[in-house]
């Protein structure tokens, strides 16, 4: 992605790589979202948007920012910006605020699921793997392999970090959960957590231990632009 001068009138200008189109309409037919329902939460003009998803052209950054918000993702991810490229190497946002993010945003967040990181402790000393998690009523819930550097971690008291960044606009923020990881041993229980929400660790193989983090000390925290 190149960021060019605005043209006097306001935002800067961008040129996004080729697959911008193809994210766009991705993201738009994931949400059941039309060209005209997205163009309208935007506010840009559907025949503009449909110019968007079939060229390569440039949008003003302003343009990018609507759409993004109107796909509910970030525009980092929109660029395909977070894609076999280090996170937090933009440059500082504008007058940054860094805030504590309340209880309630913090359980929102973790219930959109993803990846997220658990840290615990080992003979060789601190250790931190991601996993793909869902969220369960009040608990963080994953599956590992039987063997492996998360065997150790049942039983114990682990710290479960999930983040996002906004490269585009050097805006992100984190959660922290901190709390005894326990064993889900119940076949029915796993099994119920396989029809509600089943995680797909990436990783493949055979990964049928569950995990479950039930929700102790969360703090959680936010960088955002305060103009």
């Amino acid at each position: 992605m190149a960021t060019e001068p605005g043209d006097g009138a306001g935002s800067p200008r961008v040129r996004p790589g080729s697959d911008l189109g193809r994210r766009v309409a991705q993201r738009r037919e994931e949400l059941g979202l039309t060209r005209e329902e997205t163009a309208a939460r935007a506010g840009m003009d559907p025949g503009y948007l449909a110019y968007v998803e079939s060229q390569t052209g440039v949008l003003s950054l302003e343009a990018l920012s609507g759409l993004a918000d109107a796909l509910g993702i970030s525009v980092s991810a929109l660029l395909g910006g977070d894609t076999e490229q280090p996170p937090g190497r933009g440059s500082l946002a504008r007058s940054p605020v860094l805030e504590e993010l309340p209880l309630e945003e913090c359980w929102e967040k973790l219930a959109a699921g993803g990846v997220g990181r658990v840290v615990f402790s080992r003979s060789e000393g601190p250790e931190a793997a991601p996993v793909n998690y869902r969220f369960v009523g009040d608990a963080v819930v994953f599956r590992r392999a039987a063997r492996g550097a998360l065997a150790s971690v049942v039983g114990g008291e682990v710290a479960f970090e999930v983040d996002r960044i906004d490269e585009a606009r050097s805006e992100g923020w984190s959660i922290l959960v901190r709390r005894m990881a326990e064993p889900v041993t119940d076949p029915q229980e796993q099994q119920h957590l396989r029809d509600i929400a089943d995680p797909q660790p990436w990783a493949g193989g055979e990964r049928e231990t569950w995990v479950r983090i039930p929700l102790g000390t969360i703090s959680g925290r936010r960088i955002r632009s305060g103009l």
